[in-house]
């Protein structure tokens, strides 16, 4: 059998050539013709499958190494038999990391603490869910928006889109692109969701770029209506629009969910889904090698120091967002080479936690949060 699979596929190579003949390509070079008599695609969200792209073509199986699948037009999949496999949850809680580096930034350059601020969670999934946990360790107040969970859970949970906009301090999306529908998200912060906002809201974007109109966004930060951003997913990326760029306080090139944790489970997925379809001979696969951090032992004297700083410390050690904002900024046009040649990232568990002086509640809160504490 013949496998297409994008290059940036992280630990694939020399898994899958016992049983196959493996074309490595760039994503964004995977054309019609490369995949025409392949019998399966292994893919990123650089690769646009579209009915055109996969028309003609012998397709019988499509995985793609993330959560997101917009990229896949599922229903010509579905209606020529070609079945489609993407990573559900695989990189939650690298996305997890990301945005608990950002809050804790945002927060201690501000001057404010996390446990005073209301956090608006729009999309309360796989990410969702661990973002809202941590922020109920740090005590923070927590709305929850999320249509098709209501629809299923009932309102109890959940807040209207409008009331969360207006009493949240920080906002932050973890949603899909749905272009149509009832649960449609395209754009779904414009100009007048902006202006129902409350004044000097922290907002986060880690889902997708679309989801936030560029000029209403650019607008409502010159007038201050926002009182910051952080984005990690952009409009029309890899182009970056530079005077968004220079407005926000936190930018990186769409990597939040980029850590080799991540990376190792979206691909063990596709392996595994890909395996069993094709009933091959390889079976609960997951990369042998995935790098051990640098320094994986952190020793944090918590004397005199207030829990949120122990626990900023922690979370730095393993991953400060402020080196891949000073990365996006210096070279924006290398937006694609950041991501492909991103460094590794290691998530909580990687890392062994020693407290001095620290209170066991405090050690707790930090183990509920995946760090082995030694």
């Amino acid at each position: 059998m013949k496998i297409v699979a994008d290059d940036k596929i992280p630990f694939l190579k020399g898994i899958l050539e016992p049983y196959a003949d493996v074309l490595y390509l760039p994503g964004s070079n995977i054309t019609r013709d490369s995949i025409i008599d392949a019998d399966a695609l292994l893919t990123r969200t650089r690769t646009k499958c579209t009915e055109e792209f996969l028309s003609g073509t012998s397709l019988k199986y499509i995985g793609t190494a993330t959560i997101g699948f917009d990229h896949i037009d599922t229903c010509y999949c579905e209606r020529n038999n070609i079945f489609w496999k993407n990573a559900p949850g695989c990189n939650s809680s690298s996305v997890r990391q990301y945005i608990i580096s950002a809050l804790l930034k945002m927060a201690f350059e501000s001057g404010f603490r996390l446990k005073d601020k209301t956090l608006g969670i729009i999309g309360v999934g796989n990410v969702g869910s661990k973002v809202e946990k941590f922020a109920r360790l740090m005590g923070m107040k927590v709305l929850l928006n999320d249509p098709p969970r209501e629809r299923g859970e009932g309102k109890f949970a959940f807040v209207n889109l409008a009331d969360l906009l207006s009493e949240s301090d920080i906002v932050t999306l973890h949603v899909p692109l749905n272009m149509v529908g009832r649960d449609a998200t395209y754009h779904m912060l414009d100009e007048k969701r902006f202006r129902n906002m409350k004044k000097g809201t922290l907002l986060l974007n880690t889902s997708r770029g679309e989801i936030i109109e560029t000029n209403a966004l650019k607008n409502a930060l010159s007038s201050g209506c926002l009182g910051g951003v952080v984005l990690d997913v952009w409009e029309n990326e890899p182009d970056v629009d530079t005077q968004l760029l220079s407005q926000v306080n936190l930018a990186t090139p769409h990597i939040a969910g980029y850590s080799a944790d991540g990376k190792a489970n979206g691909t063990s997925i596709i392996v595994n889904s890909l395996c069993e379809f094709f009933n091959l001979p390889l079976r609960d696969w997951y990369p042998p090698d995935v790098p051990l951090p640098a320094d994986p032992v952190i020793r944090i004297d918590c004397s005199g120091m207030e829990d949120e700083d122990v626990i900023r410390k922690a979370v730095f050690h393993s991953y400060d967002i402020s080196e891949d904002d000073r990365d996006l900024r210096a070279n924006p046009s290398d937006f694609e080479k950041l991501r492909g040649d991103y460094k590794i990232r290691r998530e909580f568990p990687a890392y062994s936690l020693k407290l001095i002086s620290a209170p066991d509640y405090l050690s707790g809160m930090l183990s509920d949060m995946g760090f082995r504490i030694i």
